[in-house]
C-alpha cells in the first residue's frame, strides 16, 4: 500500500494556457516518466453509497470526506489500483493498493470479498467500508493527462483534458466504452499537488493562468452529467 499526504489545488484553464504552461514546465520540470512526450490516458471507476453520500458531501463542502475508486491506464492492464482519497482540512490523503485484474472485475460487479485475500490492512478497511455502507459502482471517468514532477516538496503538476464519463456500462476493462464529454474540449483542468509550499517559479507560472480555484472534482462533474441530465 502506498500513501501520500499533500495539498491539492485545481484550476480550470483554457487550451491556449495549457499549451503555454506545457511549454514552460517541459523546460524546468521533469515529465512523468510513464507518460512520454504526449502524456497518457487515465480511466477510473468510482464507487459510492446507495444514497450517494460521497457525491453530496463533496457538493456540500463537508470538511472530512472520501472517494473510493479503481484506476487503470489501459484496458489491457493485468492489474488495477484500488484508491481511497480522503479530504482532511487543507490536505488530501491518498492510499493506493495494486490488485489483480480478476479482483478488480469482482469489485466492479459489487463482490468485495476478494479484498480479504490481501494482507494489507488497507484492503480490509476498504472491504468493511464498502460492505457496511453498501457501496456500488457509479460512473467511469476517462481523460488524457500530461504530468510534470519536481522532487522538491513532492510537487506534481498535471493537466487533464478530453474528460469524459459514462454510467451506461461500468465494465472498467471494456476496450470501447461510449463516453459523453464532461467539459468543453477547449478547457483543461490543471492540478497542483505539493507538500509544504510551492516553489516560487512554479507559483509564478501557475499565477500566469489567472484562473480561480476549481472546487468541483472530475467525479462530481461526471455524476452531475448523469444525475441532472433530465432536470
Amino acid at each position: 500500500m502506498r500513501e501520500v499526504m499533500r495539498q491539492e489545488k485545481k484550476y480550470m484553464i483554457t487550451l491556449e494556457e495549457f499549451l503555454q504552461s506545457d511549454h514552460y514546465f517541459s523546460q524546468v520540470l521533469h515529465a512523468d516518466p510513464h507518460g512520454g512526450a504526449r502524456g497518457y490516458p487515465v480511466r477510473s471507476l468510482y464507487f459510492d453509497s446507495l444514497e450517494d453520500n460521497d457525491f453530496f458531501e463533496k457538493l456540500s463542502g463537508v470538511e472530512n470526506r472520501r472517494k473510493i475508486r479503481l484506476r487503470i491506464y489501459d484496458p489491457n492492464d493485468s492489474f488495477a489500483m484500488l484508491e481511497m482519497k480522503q479530504k482532511q482540512g487543507k490536505y488530501q490523503k491518498k492510499r493506493s493498493l495494486r490488485i489483480s485484474r480478476e479482483d478488480a472485475v469482482s469489485l466492479t460487479q459489487g463482490r468485495y470479498g476478494c479484498l480479504l485475500g490481501y494482507t494489507d490492512p488497507f484492503a480490509a478497511e476498504c472491504y468493511g467500508l464498502m460492505e457496511m455502507r453498501c457501496y456500488r459502482p457509479r460512473t467511469i471517468i476517462q481523460y488524457f493527462r500530461k504530468a510534470f514532477i519536481a522532487k522538491e516538496n513532492n510537487i506534481r503538476i498535471t493537466f487533464d483534458h478530453k474528460i469524459e464519463a459514462t454510467e451506461s456500462c461500468l465494465d472498467l476493462f471494456h476496450p470501447h466504452l461510449n463516453f459523453d464529454p464532461v467539459l468543453d474540449p477547449f478547457q483543461v483542468v490543471m492540478e497542483v499537488k505539493y507538500n509544504g509550499f510551492l516553489l516560487s517559479y512554479i507559483k509564478e507560472a501557475v499565477n500566469r493562468c489567472s484562473r480561480s480555484e476549481l472546487s468541483s472534482s472530475k467525479y462530481c462533474m461526471g455524476r452531475s452529467l448523469g444525475l441532472y441530465r433530465d432536470c
